[in-house]
């Protein structure tokens, strides 16, 4: 998981291009966004954390930026 990576894609993808690219690797597609990543796993791990973002800030209202820093902080305390 490379949290520059997830930043960027919530920063430059709409959330439903996001949810389009996550069925397409699920169903074995090719992307039809670029998503960094050493594998399908990770490419996945950025999608599904760009979503999680980007669904924050339709729900919460909160801005790009809030939520970006809560995904981040709920990273960090999941692995402390």
């Amino acid at each position: 998981m490379k949290l520059p990576v997830i930043k960027a894609l919530a920063e430059t993808q709409t959330l439903e291009k996001l949810k389009k690219a996550e069925e397409e690797l699920l169903n074995g597609e090719a992307l039809s966004i670029e998503v960094e990543g050493v594998d399908e796993g990770e490419q996945l791990t950025h999608i599904l954390g760009a979503i999680d973002i980007l669904e924050r800030v339709e729900k919460e209202g909160v801005d790009l930026r809030t939520s970006t820093r809560a995904f981040f902080e709920r990273v960090r305390n999941s692995i402390s």
